[in-house]
């Protein structure tokens, strides 16, 4: 069968490999690939900016597929249904695992990241990864693992009805994770560097966001921040209020440093992105607002089942984050396209099919 390999920074092949094994008896279905989205760290490890990659590896978590053979199970699963999985393997061992918190694995191995994705036909998945699209579109079930990132950390962000949310990274989990803090109530501002005008507009004209901010260095945001949220304080002068939750979705220190900045005192600050770079800041930051800071990684099976639920019930649409499609045999074109021109472009596809 042929694969797509990311055989080093800035560079993509596609391959023939063998075929996976499948073995009745062993909880696991052997899957058709119809549908991959190229996600952040898809890009971050082509561009070489990806904190946990190794090369060559496959890459892709994000994917729709179609059940070829199967055994009995209680789940109801049969060949020819249309499914998505849950890309991130646990150790079921280690600490975390043993707490319930399998999404945050001492050693988690993610699909595409620390071992090979789902970037080829064919691949072998354990059943209880396995979930039923419940007629949802490849295309729209593809999306559902990048949804579930974004709606994970919103999660833990404790957002009520009219919280004041900030998401920092236009890309397509900052823009998901605004659309999710939306769902629940909060008045979401989305804020990018200005050469992402073209992609943060597309968003705000799907989903509707109380506003943009654009991010062209600390004091440009500062001023943008006391515009959106007012100042009050006397001693010292007065201070920009700031927002009730800001939620970091592209993964450098300057971005992680604006969330701190722009949270309210009492504010809390949600970690998703992620990056290689370290940041030298001023700590104490944290206990003179007294933040709470929430790191999230992963997602789990409850953020799947929900969500799939909820894009069938019309709570949003999913499809139209989908900028551009390649077909499996331009993927090369279509990483290269997606570094180039990641300003504009929101959600690159590769159909499979």
């Amino acid at each position: 069968m042929k694969a797509i390999y990311i055989t080093r920074p800035g560079e993509v092949e596609i391959r023939e490999i063998p075929m996976p094994e499948y073995h009745s008896g062993q909880g696991t279905a052997l899957l058709k690939v119809l549908f991959g989205g190229i996600c952040g760290s898809d890009l971050g490890s082509y561009r070489g900016s990806f904190a946990y990659f190794d090369y060559p590896r496959i890459p892709g978590h994000e994917f729709s597929a179609e059940i070829l053979q199967i055994d009995e199970n209680a789940r109801g699963l049969a060949p020819g249904d249309i499914v998505t999985c849950n890309p991130y393997f646990n150790c079921q061992k280690c600490y975390s695992c043993l707490h319930g918190r399998v999404n945050a694995c001492m050693d988690n191995q993610t699909m595409g990241c620390q071992r090979d994705g789902a970037f080829c036909e064919y691949i072998v998945m354990p059943v209880d990864r396995v979930y039923h699209g419940k007629g949802l579109p490849p295309r729209v079930l593809a999306l559902i693992e990048p949804f579930c990132i974004s709606y994970h950390g919103v999660r833990r962000a404790g957002i009520r009805p009219g919280s004041r949310v900030l998401v920092v990274g236009g890309g397509t989990i900052g823009v998901l994770a605004a659309n999710a803090a939306k769902s629940l109530g909060a008045e979401v501002y989305l804020c990018d560097i200005p050469s992402a005008r073209a992609k943060l507009q597309r968003s705000q004209d799907i989903f509707g966001f109380a506003g943009i901010l654009w991010n062209e260095g600390p004091e440009s945001l500062a001023r943008a921040v006391r515009r959106i949220t007012g100042t009050s304080g006397t001693s010292g002068g007065r201070a920009a209020n700031g927002f009730d939750i800001c939620i970091e979705a592209v993964g450098l220190p300057s971005t992680f440093q604006d969330c701190i900045d722009c949270a309210a005192f009492g504010g809390t600050v949600v970690q998703i992105g992620v990056g290689k770079k370290s940041l030298d800041f001023h700590f104490t930051d944290i206990q003179k607002k007294e933040l709470n800071i929430y790191g999230s990684r992963n997602a789990q099976r409850r953020d799947f089942l929900e969500l799939i639920d909820l894009v069938r019930a019309g709570g949003t649409n999913l499809e139209k984050v989908l900028t551009n499609v390649y077909p499996f045999a331009d993927a090369p074109k279509a990483f290269a396209d997606f570094s180039a021109n990641a300003g504009s472009m929101l959600k690159v596809g590769i159909d499979f099919s």
